[in-house]
């Protein structure tokens, strides 16, 4: 059987289309964009016209806005750090509790060494922005805030035009992680009061290796790289065209998919959903239903670990996450599930399921009839010791 790969979050199949528009500039059009000669014209005209179509994406006003970064976990680092060194007399960053890790290990890092003071907004139970501890940390030494678009595990949007407008009222500058969000939701940057953003390539089926931040016509930059004149002196380093072209292409493709395909990946959500939930006792719904991205579902299983269900569906040739990519492998329920106050005895459970515009409605019948019998299968060791499971968590299948 065709294997399913429901971990979009995680990263993208590279389209083919994208693929194409690459290859060129692996081979014949091979020159430096900074170079003067037809070979680096070829290459600098590939470098503007991607800059076009990833400006068009998110609505910027103008393609100087855009800088190609190596990824998005570089975009946050350059907006968050630029804002510190361009606020003078602020010395401080709002961010959420939610916030990818590259956002929060770079605050962590800012306290340690004693450069920023980190005020740190919780959520709620459906991970909604506590809104009045928001505007209480958005004092007058508040260099920039930090807060994304939309949740890498549970899909949940913020009302991000709304927290930038608030953000540029304290006098603070606004940066928003739109990993998760660009191509699945309309952006439109010109018209917002956001200052930076942040994009990845290979979130929506184009190249890893390749992201770009969004800054602001007029809003002071200091580069994270220095030793060049690349990106108009904002971020030093030969341009890496190939991943630029095929960002450039994935972007246009996305934004005819986010009209086209959208509304369609969002009903086969929901479907998967519905079934999960109807089928599979003790399954709990993670985030909020009125404000989330098309693709994303997380679901928590009670009495449960989420790596056992992993294999399983694995071996079913269904490919899932138990959360954020950037931290598997940790120990204990992610920071978005304790921040959201996720049940102990159904956070150790957490599977997302992040739907692409590649999947099919075979694709959630398939998971839709697989995951009943794999949860059961799990949980049939566990009833025997139910009276002494307490608040322990079922791991692979025992207490």
């Amino acid at each position: 059987m065709r294997p399913i790969y429901l971990d979009n979050n995680a990263t993208t199949r590279l389209d083919p289309i994208v693929l194409g528009a690459m290859l060129p500039f692996f081979t014949e059009s091979f020159g430096n964009a900074s170079s003067k000669h037809a070979f680096g014209a070829a290459a600098s005209d590939a470098v503007r016209a991607a800059r076009r179509q990833v400006g068009e994406l998110i609505g910027a006003a103008s393609d100087g806005e855009l800088i190609f970064t190596s990824s998005g976990t570089e975009a946050d680092n350059a907006a968050l750090l630029s804002a510190l060194e361009t606020q003078s007399g602020r010395d401080e960053i709002v961010v959420s509790q939610v916030e990818h890790p590259a956002v929060l290990a770079l605050c962590q890092e800012l306290e340690r060494s004693g450069r920023a003071r980190i005020h740190r907004i919780p959520v709620d139970a459906v991970g909604a922005l506590d809104v009045e501890a928001y505007r209480r940390a958005l004092g007058p030494r508040v260099a920039c805030v930090s807060l994304m678009w939309a949740n890498n595990e549970t899909g949940v949007v913020f009302p991000i035009e709304r927290y930038a407008t608030l953000a540029h009222e304290a006098g603070a500058l606004f940066h928003t992680d739109a990993v998760q969000a660009a191509g699945k939701v309309a952006i439109g940057v010109a018209r917002t009061h956001i200052d930076f953003l942040s994009l990845s390539a290979h979130k929506l089926h184009g190249p890893k290796g390749i992201g770009a931040l969004y800054a602001r016509k007029g809003v002071p930059f200091a580069p994270l790289l220095r030793g060049g004149r690349q990106e108009r002196g904002r971020r030093a380093g030969t341009e890496n065209v190939p991943a630029i072209a095929g960002f450039g292409k994935a972007a246009e493709l996305a934004a005819k998919a986010l009209r086209e395909d959208m509304p369609r990946v969002a009903a086969l959500r929901d479907s998967l959903e519905r079934r999960i939930v109807s089928r599979i006792e003790g399954a709990r719904f993670v985030g909020d239903r009125g404000s989330r991205v098309p693709n994303t579902l997380m679901v928590a299983f009670e009495y449960l670990e989420s790596d056992p269900i992993l294999v399983a569906l694995d071996r079913c040739g269904i490919a899932a996450s138990s959360g954020s990519a950037c931290a598997s492998g940790s120990m204990g329920p992610s920071h978005v599930l304790r921040a959201m106050k996720v049940p102990y005895t159904a956070a150790h459970g957490a599977v997302r399921f992040s739907l692409s515009r590649e999947t099919t409605a075979a694709d959630i019948d398939r998971v839709a009839e697989a995951l009943p019998e794999i949860i059961n299968k799990l949980r049939l060791p566990a009833l025997a010791v139910q009276p002494r499971l307490g608040r322990t968590a079922v791991r692979g299948g025992a207490a």
